[in-house]
C-alpha cells in the first residue's frame, strides 16, 4: 500500500474520484475488522506502521486526507494490483475477501467506525488531563502539553475506547519497544529521569519531563540506571477512579474528532 499517497500527491489520481464513505455510513462486522487488522499487521504495518501513519518506507495512509478521499473500490484495486514502478507491490494473493477486510480496517484507522457514544464527559476530561492528574506534563493534545511522551492529539482516531483504557491502565502493554527510560545521577547527586534520545558508548542525551534535553558524558555520571517501566507510573490510573478515567477517554476521543473536522495547517508536510 506504499504508493496510495504517492499517486495522490503526484496528481495521478483524478480529482473526480468518489469520496470515501463517512464514518458510520456502513456497518462492518467485528470478524471482518479482526481479519483486516491481522492482514494489515502482517502485510502493511512493516511499511506503513501499525497505526497506518507511515514509516521510513511508506507514507501516512491514516490521517492524510488524500488517502481518506479515495473510494473503497479504488483502495481495493490498489491493494490488489499494486502500482508498477513504485514500492507498492500487488497483494492479489491475499484474495478478495482479505483485501476488502484490510480496506475496512484501514477506514477505522482513518477515524471511521469510531462513532460509538462517549463513555464520559469530555469537558471534565479536559480539566482532568490538563490540571488534576498532570497528564499534560508529558503528553500533548491540540498543541498544548508536554514533550516527553506521545502526542495524543489524534490518538482517539485510531484507538477504540477499550484500547485507550488499556493504554492508561496498563501502560507497559502500549510502550514502544525502542523507548529507553533512564535515571542518570551526576557526581554532585543531581538526578535526571527521562527518555534516552541519543546514546553511544561515551555519551548520553536525555529528555526529561519538562521537555528539556540534557547531555552527559557517561564518565561524568555517578550512576546510570535503566528503568523497565513506562514513563507513566505503575498504578497511575488508580488515582483517577472509573468516572474520571471515562472522562479522560472521552476527552481524547472528542479532541481527535474535533481536530479532524478542523482545517489541517501544514497538512502537506505531515
Amino acid at each position: 500500500m506504499g504508493a496510495v499517497l504517492f499517486l495522490f500527491v503526484c496528481g495521478m489520481v483524478p480529482q473526480s474520484q468518489p469520496q470515501a464513505q463517512s464514518p458510520g455510513a456502513r456497518r462492518v462486522s467485528s470478524a471482518t475488522l479482526l481479519e483486516g487488522k491481522q492482514v494489515f499487521a502482517s502485510s502493511c504495518a512493516a511499511c506503513h506502521g501499525l497505526d497506518g501513519r507511515g514509516g521510513e518506507r511508506a507514507p501516512d495512509i491514516a490521517t492524510r486526507r488524500g488517502t481518506q478521499r479515495l473510494s473503497d473500490l479504488k483502495l481495493v484495486r490498489i491493494v490488489d494490483a499494486g502500482v508498477p514502478g513504485t514500492g507498492m507491490p500487488s497483494f492479489h494473493s491475499l484474495g478478495a475477501s482479505a483485501i476488502k477486510s484490510v480496506v475496512s480496517y484501514l477506514r477505522t484507522l482513518q477515524g471511521g467506525g469510531k462513532s460509538a457514544s462517549l463513555p464520559g464527559n469530555p469537558q471534565k476530561g479536559e480539566s482532568i488531563f490538563f490540571a488534576k492528574t498532570g497528564c499534560s506534563d508529558c503528553h500533548m493534545v491540540g498543541g498544548k502539553g508536554g514533550f516527553l511522551a506521545a502526542d495524543l492529539s489524534s490518538y482517539g482516531h485510531t484507538h477504540s475506547v477499550e484500547e485507550i483504557r488499556q493504554g492508561i491502565t496498563n501502560p507497559d502493554s502500549m510502550r514502544k519497544a525502542g523507548d529507553k527510560i533512564v535515571l542518570a545521577v551526576t557526581r554532585d547527586g543531581t538526578k535526571y529521569a527521562g527518555l534516552v534520545r541519543n546514546e553511544d558508548n561515551f555519551s548520553l542525551q536525555v529528555q526529561t519531563v519538562d521537555g528539556n534535553f540534557h547531555f552527559f558524558m557517561k564518565s561524568d555520571l555517578q550512576t546510570l540506571e535503566r528503568q523497565a517501566q513506562s514513563v507513566l507510573p505503575a498504578g497511575y490510573h488508580s488515582a483517577l477512579g472509573s468516572r474520571d478515567l471515562n472522562d479522560v477517554i472521552s476527552f481524547l476521543i472528542h479532541s481527535a474528532r474535533t481536530s479532524k473536522t478542523a482545517p489541517a495547517s501544514g497538512e502537506a508536510d505531515q
